[in-house]
């Protein structure tokens, strides 16, 4: 689809979301297109979801899958604003960097990052996408519904790739509410992570800390303090949604 058509399937949304239903000749007359323009693109929007059409009177209005997308946003939006004042009690208290991530098209997407509290060079990572199955936010954010059986990719010598061992793991961090992992997506760097809960009681995103494996891990294993800081700043998001957790 070329730029305009993406422009004018744009301006057909538009004119949609100030009516209730309009048909094609109405559309054509708005928005100065020839009918079969319109006619191509509502056919596109309908097949996607965006536009649906009445089957009595032929016209068009706004369609489910736009819902979607906009209660997405809004989910995401409330997650970040609740995590904002957490996330930056936890990258004090930790010393460590900390992100919030959400699930979305098979990656955990960045949506807040936080700056370990020093001096030195850091990347902002909002919008990055990380690995499920080599991060503790990944991981966090899957344990409860566990992962399709695939062939993952071997990021470090340290990537768990078994299907079978990864799937043991899952079940840890869900036994245990936290996730961890240690050199799998980047060598000399570790992570803890713990899922966020909305009121629905369904893992909506997960908070975690990343740093060098020297300050994260004590042989092999994650400092309990700074799990503790973890759990405590993901159940404190999850009570601000809504939820309704134990302890």
């Amino acid at each position: 689809m070329s730029i305009q058509s993406v422009q004018r399937a744009v301006a057909i949304l538009r004119c949609l979301s100030g009516s209730r239903r309009l048909g094609v000749s109405e559309l054509s007359e708005q928005l100065e297109l020839a009918k079969g323009t319109i006619h191509g693109l509502l056919s596109t929007l309908r097949d996607e979801g965006f536009v649906e059409q009445d089957a009595d009177t032929g016209k068009y209005q706004l369609g489910h899958a736009l819902l979607e997308l906009g209660t997405s946003y809004l989910d995401v939006n409330e997650l970040r604003q609740r995590a904002l004042a957490r996330a930056d009690w936890l990258a004090q208290k930790s010393q460590c960097s900390v992100r919030v991530a959400v699930l979305r098209g098979g990656n955990a997407l960045i949506i807040h990052h936080v700056f370990r509290p020093d001096n030195s060079l850091q990347i902002l990572e909002v919008g990055s996408n990380l690995p499920l199955h080599a991060t503790a936010l990944g991981k966090a954010l899957v344990a409860q519904a566990g992962l399709e059986p695939r062939v993952w990719p071997r990021l470090t010598k340290n990537t768990q790739t078994d299907n079978a061992k990864l799937e043991a793991e899952l079940q840890l961090t869900r036994e245990q509410g936290w996730a961890l992992e240690a050199e799998e997506a980047v060598l000399t760097e570790a992570g803890v992570a713990a899922p966020i809960f909305d009121r629905k009681q369904e893992v909506i995103g997960s908070i975690g800390i990343s740093g060098a494996v020297r300050e994260l891990l004590i042989d092999d294993a994650p400092k309990a303090e700074l799990v503790q800081l973890v759990l405590e700043a993901a159940r404190h998001i999850s009570r601000e949604l809504g939820a309704r957790l134990l302890g």
